[in-house]
């Protein structure tokens, strides 16, 4: 798994490194704002974890989670893209040592070598905490999601 600094807790006086990606996806239902988690994500493929990710927020938003589908979250995901909202910082998940917040998908113009495009961008923000995580690294890992983003293929 890349990036395993990214995938950690902060636990009472040390950090603890997971072997397993086990991402919470932040999910507002009518009671307020759960966070189900896909366990072991890593092992997916994409489609799997596309099929995961609709399954877990249909039973968060139908009140059918079960309490294990709220435990062992490593990393949280939270999107408010879907709400028009460009960019935002999202609050810490503790004892995680990170989330990332997706803004919404937004054209914008942008200088191109021939002149000027506009271009689909959004805004992917990381909360860390830094007994955990450190920028350089934190900066790392939101370049590998950028790259991804940018050219899907580099994911298989």
């Amino acid at each position: 798994m890349r990036h395993r600094a990214v995938n950690a807790l902060w636990a009472e006086d040390a950090i603890e490194l997971h072997p397993s990606a086990n991402v919470g996806i932040a999910v507002a239902i009518e009671a307020g704002l759960v966070v189900p988690v896909i366990h072991q994500a890593e092992r997916l493929t994409i489609a799997e974890l596309a099929a995961a990710r609709a399954d877990i927020v249909a039973r968060a938003r139908d009140n059918r989670l079960r309490q294990e589908d709220l435990d062992g979250g490593t990393f949280t995901i939270s999107n408010l893209g879907m709400f028009g909202v460009e960019q935002f910082v999202a609050v810490l998940n503790p004892p995680q040592a990170a989330i990332l917040a997706v803004g919404a998908i937004e054209s914008k113009v942008v200088p191109t070598e021939t002149g000027f495009e506009a271009r689909p961008l959004m805004t992917l923000t990381l909360t860390c905490d830094h007994r955990s995580l450190d920028g350089a690294t934190a900066a790392d890992f939101l370049r590998t999601v950028k790259a991804f983003l940018e050219e899907p293929g580099l994911m298989l």
